[in-house]
């Protein structure tokens, strides 16, 4: 009997919900990034951070179609949320398909340090698959390799067409695709294969928004890979861009997302314009401060960019006149960081 009781207490506390969930972000200019709410009882609420990390981001950024997690965000980066506070203590395992599916709290239980909600959870999710082609001729041809489960992996050419194709070489900014072959023409590769059965119209935005297939398929052969060549050179080299490390989401450490690793920006020959051009791509208010010499402490990794120079234009930072990715005479003790002076709503 008592055996009895303690599981009933168990999973009173942890519930495994049955119910519908419906799952949202908001407060940002992205609509895979922001705070996390939830829909209960016909009223939206939010999550308390308190236990809140990558892999409960995963599991939200996989339930709305959003791609990889990049951030798990704490302390109401995103601002802070009203009403219920309907979740907390959240503690998946990353397997589940929806939040629902994870341990936590009852509904709208949660510590009395949560109702301020100064701790509203958020996430920042990649907003689609990462691609990247793999060849001897550039970025714009090779073998097609998508970022899934922290893993570079091939995509299988069964149903591969040249509509397939041509969504890819848009959404890296390759301008049309000229051919949309299979039979591993850039070479085998290594690793799993992500991807099979894609059946794109053509008009899609990203690979992501197609019918397909996305596991490991241990069943297609490596001479079956997907390769492609798109006529232009690619423009898009940043991922996604970031602030961390800061207050709030408009002030921290710059910190940009390519070829499935953060890394940090070095400050030779930055300045106000440059901030500015962060600030606004971010959706923050372009009235702004530089921060030199690490400031917002010091990164680790790659240090992606050096001597940036922007003319204050450019809608993105990529826009910018800046060396090659990776090619920099600088320690993370000169990562650049800005302070926007608010976040536009």
């Amino acid at each position: 009997m008592v055996n009895i009781l303690l599981l009933y207490a168990y999973f009173m506390m942890y519930p495994s919900w049955t119910d519908s969930v419906s799952v949202r972000l908001v407060n940002s200019n992205s609509r895979c990034a922001g705070r996390v709410e939830v829909l209960h009882e016909g009223q939206w609420g939010t999550v308390c951070d308190n236990s809140w990390d990558e892999t409960d981001a995963a599991v939200v950024c996989r339930e709305l179609s959003c791609g990889e997690a990049l951030q798990a965000a704490v302390y109401s980066s995103f601002g802070p949320g009203s009403g219920k506070i309907w979740m907390d203590e959240v503690q998946c395992k990353g397997s589940e398909s929806t939040l629902k599916d994870c341990r936590s709290k009852k509904w709208g239980e949660h510590y009395s340090f949560c109702a301020s909600h100064k701790y509203d959870a958020g996430v920042r999710c990649s907003d689609n698959v990462p691609l990247r082609l793999i060849g001897e001729k550039g970025w714009c041809s090779g073998r097609l390799e998508v970022y899934h489960n922290a893993v570079w992996g091939s995509v299988c050419d069964d149903q591969w067409h040249i509509s397939d194709a041509q969504v890819v070489c848009r959404q890296l900014g390759c301008g049309a695709a000229l051919r949309a072959d299979g039979n591993s023409v850039f070479g085998a590769g290594e690793g799993v294969v992500w991807m099979n059965k894609v059946e794109c119209r053509g008009n899609e935005i990203h690979l992501w928004d197609c019918p397909l297939s996305l596991n490991n398929h241990t069943d297609c052969s490596r001479k079956k890979l997907v390769t492609l060549t798109c006529e232009g050179h690619s423009k898009i080299f940043l991922k996604i861009l970031v602030l961390v490390d800061g207050n709030n989401s408009c002030a921290g450490r710059v910190e940009v997302y390519f070829n499935g690793e953060w890394g940090t920006v070095c400050d030779d020959f930055w300045d106000l314009t440059n901030t500015a051009v962060v600030c606004r791509e971010l959706g923050c208010d372009e009235t702004s401060n530089t921060m030199r010499a690490a400031h917002f402490g010091p990164g680790s990794g790659k240090i992606w960019m050096d001597d940036v120079r922007c003319n204050g234009s450019e809608s993105s930072i990529l826009d910018c006149s800046k060396t090659e990715m990776d090619d920099h005479d600088c320690k993370h003790g000169e990562d650049v960081g800005v302070i926007c002076s608010e976040q536009k709503l």
